[in-house]
């Protein structure tokens, strides 16, 4: 339960690399058009893979967040996760001084990190041997160093943490970045998380596993969350980070704030490795629910995980209608990953930054692509438009591999 007691955390500022645009607003602007960011491969050559779209970022450019010597020494899911950090970090208006420094941290995770850097080097190893190996492979690579990136860049000496929660890690380091401002550990987070894996490995290890959508020969209709034809997720690549900040220290520098975040729920499926269950969503959402304090009915507008899977989708929808009875009906629903594709571990992050603009410019985003619902799936999805929407409260899920599931609640900002 919420104890009154502990700061109340707001969100500030906005960051954002995705399949849409490569800021927030860019991304946004897509997204309400309905625009699909999928299309065949273009990172390699996927003609021999089973699979051969994926949502890629498009006319990224590193050097205008990172010196293009340092880049050089840092995967992509790390210049993606720096370059939506600094986005986030300017959005919010903070001014770092002396004072302040040791009180602002840093909580962006990824699900996989490196695996393209491990790829190529594994293959220098094998081709040129050891001595080849760049000392750089290992600080270039591993996750936790995003956060170090942004905290050196900022120069910021507060919490500087990652984690690790598959496909719910983006979600997860935001509210556990909030947990820190509440208990006191930090007044202000960057939050997130970020994903870079369409590399062979990646995109044949999803393959194998027979996840990923077949329809090569038609990519924008291919991530088609509660659609009866779905046939699974889109790899997807980006990043999504917020600021956070209690709301004492927004209100002391006139901060615009774009939400409150007021509610975060987490659980296990204890079930199995990769197959959802409805248990871990249900007691998800209704953590959630406790910590925000609020009833079931008061949630107008749900983000749905939705990644266009069989099971998945089915498991959340009797998922959502178990958790919320009769309001389900009345619910708003969307998954953005109709036209991001699953960002993995950078999914909760960018589609957190969807729903707080959802929340703050009132308006539900779509879920393209859906042509005829699943029988199973019989909620109101806004279909294929936005929506003008008189939101006052967004649920956010997220579900990862190994039944770790996480929700966040945001309200509309009266303060």
């Amino acid at each position: 339960m919420r104890n009154p007691e502990l700061s109340r955390v707001v969100v500030t500022g906005l960051g954002m690399i995705s399949p849409l645009g490569n800021d927030v607003n860019d991304s946004w602007g897509a997204l309400l058009s309905g625009k699909s960011g999928v299309a065949k491969v273009t990172k390699f050559d996927a003609s021999a893979f089973p699979v051969k779209i994926a949502a890629e970022v498009k006319n990224f450019s590193v050097e205008k967040y990172i010196p293009k010597k340092m880049a050089r020494h840092m995967d992509t899911f790390i210049h993606f996760g720096v370059a939506a950090g600094l986005e986030a970090f300017e959005d919010s208006g903070y001014e770092v001084n002396d004072e302040a420094r040791s009180r602002v941290g840093v909580l962006v995770g990824s699900g996989i990190g490196g695996l393209p850097l491990i790829e190529e080097t594994q293959k220098v190893l094998s081709s040129r041997g050891p001595r080849r190996v760049s000392p750089f492979f290992v600080p270039a690579s591993i996750i936790n160093m995003i956060s170090g990136h942004l905290s050196i860049e900022l120069n910021i000496n507060g919490p500087n943490m990652a984690a690790v929660t598959a496909c719910t890690t983006g979600l997860h380091s935001i509210g556990l970045a909030a947990r820190l401002i509440q208990c006191g550990d930090a007044d202000a987070m960057l939050a997130g998380g970020a994903e870079s894996t369409i590399s062979p490995l990646g995109l044949g290890g999803f393959a194998a596993a027979r996840a990923l959508s077949l329809r090569n020969e038609d990519p924008e209709s291919a991530s088609r969350p509660f659609d009866a034809g779905r046939d699974g997720f889109v790899l997807g690549e980006g990043a999504g980070v917020v600021f956070l900040e209690s709301l004492e220290s927004a209100r002391s520098r006139k901060a615009k704030i774009y939400a409150e975040l007021i509610g975060f729920g987490m659980s296990g499926d204890a079930y199995h490795m990769t197959a959802p269950d409805i248990k871990g969503p249900v007691y998800s959402m209704s953590n959630a629910l406790k910590n925000a304090r609020i009833n079931p009915d008061e949630v107008d507008y749900i983000n749905a995980h939705g990644t266009s899977t069989q099971l998945g989708d089915k498991n959340e929808t009797i998922a959502i209608k178990t958790c919320f009875s009769q309001h389900a009906k009345n619910l708003v629903i969307s998954s953005t990953k109709s036209m991001t594709g699953h960002l993995l571990g950078g999914a909760g992050g960018v589609e957190s930054v969807f729903s707080v603009l959802a929340l703050y410019k009132g308006i539900s985003p779509p879920t393209i692509n859906l042509e005829g619902n699943d029988p199973d799936c019989d909620l109101d999805y806004c279909a294929n438009e936005a929506r003008d929407l008189d939101i006052e409260v967004v649920l956010k899920n997220n579900f990862g591999f190994g039944g770790t599931n996480g929700t966040l609640v945001f309200r509309r900002a009266h303060l």
